[in-house]
């Protein structure tokens, strides 16, 4: 299992690979990407290699992710221990969603906590509706980080699925 830096290292050749063929492609007229696309999908790309890593589940040790949070990576400790490493934290589609819910779980506290004692403070909204032009750029960026981090550590598509089989099958 490579170390955060490896895996930090595995992203960014991958991401660069990836963005000169995007750009070989479409000067060649093979696919259009607009700017604003390129632009969010290597935001979600990397918030995902960054900040989001499936290592986050060992957030009560070192992990590079937590620290890139700097002060706020203490809010991961409680993440690891809700998931065992290599778990569910570590599979392929729900994974990197148990790391967006529980972002979203702190942000809904921040955010009510902020209106109930500080009800005048101005808080940014959520443009609605969010375009799909905008969203699948991101989500593409950032579930491409997670996979090359979970193929790095020679985790299978069908990881999570062969697990809950043979704990069914207890």
């Amino acid at each position: 299992m490579p170390s955060g830096r490896v895996h930090n290292l595995i992203n960014i050749a991958a991401y660069s690979v990836l963005a000169a063929g995007v750009l070989v492609a479409s000067r060649a007229g093979l696919v259009t990407v607009t700017p604003v696309q390129a632009l969010n999908f290597t935001l979600g790309f990397a918030a995902g290699t960054f900040l989001l890593s499936p290592d986050l589940d060992l957030a009560e040790g070192r992990v590079d992710s937590k620290r890139h949070w700097g002060l706020l990576g203490a809010l991961w400790v409680p993440y690891g221990m809700i998931f065992s490493h290599r778990g569910l934290s570590h599979t392929w589609v729900v994974g990197p969603l148990t790391r967006l819910a529980y972002v979203a779980v702190i942000v809904a506290l921040v955010v009510g906590l902020l209106r109930t004692f500080v009800p005048d403070v101005p808080l940014p909204g959520i443009p609605e509706p969010i375009s799909l032009k905008f969203l699948v750029p991101v989500l593409l960026g950032y579930y491409l980080s997670q996979w090359l981090h979970l193929v790095a550590d020679g985790v299978r598509p069908d990881h999570g699925m062969r697990r809950g089989m043979r704990k069914l099958g207890r």
